[in-house]
């Protein structure tokens, strides 16, 4: 945890990780069992931290489960620890009042440690709603046909057109959530914030939901899929030059470094992020840099790379693929690229809505062979590797 930052009143994230999750079927509490081959509150935990609309990220567990958070997280910074309750209500409660003592924040995302896979799409739809609404909730229409049941046998069919599911994160303006779970009956749990908001008399946008939010809860849910259902696995290289020139600023990895030479050539030269470019595309099957972004083309001249990769990493996520993990080298005499490291593993963990924890920059140099070895240029490798239907 970094403990360094003021409070941000802006925007913050609260995870509810503190249940014991007994229907799972799990011998830990199932917010720490692998789902993707990752802890499950990881997930969630990764891409608040990593959402650059996300001032603070708040994560509240059960007693006694710091150790199992620090190993779930590890190499993930910037988040705050609360202590829960013994219901979600009051667990719920107990964040909010860590948040009110840090300073407070404008608005609160709440949600839920067994709906994992949260995308910065949805955080981004949800943010985008307090432009005009004091809350909104993501919703999904309930597509089977729906009954009522008495006594063990079918009684009536419910019109579904009106029922609609209901998932997190559910955003609230900060102030009137506090004030409306202080009217909340003490005795009565709630098993989501938004009706506790609605029973203050409030009004609650909705915006469409998203079916990889699906809630983990029983032990089916943790099963992993038959080898029929699998995705295929899918690794892509990519390749990279640029040479060195007088009066040209150094980037790499998105990073602008102090050298007495940069680079030149397409857009800002970033010659780590056009092989990392190329190595998406190539796992994608979707062509190489040049056919995107011809460098003939004046709109990419100085362009930021981070473009590139941002827009690779977008036809991943179109074809229903999923960005497990890359690994660079970057080859060259000179600058040194151990210092500049973990910024850049950051910067592109970014890029790729990945932890960091799935990056991987290695630097190495040819001996004073070949032109990096002459100083006068510097080389990239990358290698992506995915996931895709």
């Amino acid at each position: 945890m970094n403990d360094s930052d003021p409070p941000n009143p802006v925007n913050h994230a609260l995870i509810v990780a503190a249940g014991q999750g007994e229907r799972s079927g799990q011998v830990q509490p199932k917010q720490y069992a692998l789902v993707k081959g990752q802890p499950m509150v990881r997930h969630s935990a990764a891409s608040f931290l990593s959402h650059p609309d996300i001032a603070k990220t708040w994560i509240v567990i059960g007693h006694g489960q710091e150790q199992q958070l620090d190993q779930a997280l590890a190499g993930l910074t910037g988040y705050e620890v609360v202590i829960g309750g013994s219901t979600r209500r009051d667990s719920v409660r107990n964040g909010l009042a860590a948040i009110s003592a840090a300073g407070g924040a404008k608005n609160v995302l709440i949600h839920d440690a067994a709906r994992p896979f949260l995308s910065h799409d949805m955080i981004d739809k949800l943010v985008a709603t307090l432009a005009k609404d004091a809350a909104a909730i993501p919703v999904l229409p309930t597509i089977d046909t729906t009954i009522t049941v008495a006594d063990g046998y079918a009684d009536s069919t419910v019109d579904r057109s009106t029922l609609w599911r209901v998932q997190t994160p559910q955003v609230f303006d900060f102030k009137k959530l506090i004030l409306a779970h202080k009217q909340w009956p003490s005795d009565k749990d709630a098993s989501d914030d938004a009706q506790v908001f609605k029973a203050a008399g409030h009004r609650i946008a909705v915006v469409t939901g998203d079916e990889s939010l699906k809630k983990y809860t029983l032990a089916a849910d943790f099963a992993e899929p038959s080898g029929k259902e699998m995705k295929q696995i899918r690794t892509g290289m990519g390749f990279d030059v640029h040479q060195f020139a007088d009066g040209e600023e150094l980037w790499l990895g998105g990073l602008k470094i102090d050298h007495d030479k940069g680079l030149a050539g397409h857009s800002d030269a970033d010659v780590l992020l056009h092989a990392l470019t190329d190595a998406l595309l190539g796992a994608a099957g979707a062509g190489d840099i040049g056919d995107h972004f011809p460098p003939s083309d004046p709109q990419w001249r100085g362009a930021s790379s981070e473009k590139f990769v941002e827009f690779a990493a977008s036809i991943i996520k179109q074809k229903g693929g999923h960005i497990h993990n890359v690994d660079m080298t970057v080859i060259c005499e000179a600058p040194k690229i151990k210092p500049h490291r973990e910024a850049i593993r950051q910067n592109i963990g970014k890029m790729l809505d990945v932890s960091v924890d799935r990056v991987n920059i290695k630097a190495t140099t040819t001996e004073r062979l070949g032109f990096t070895g002459r100083g006068e240029g510097i080389a990239a490798q990358a290698i992506a590797t995915i996931s895709m239907e």
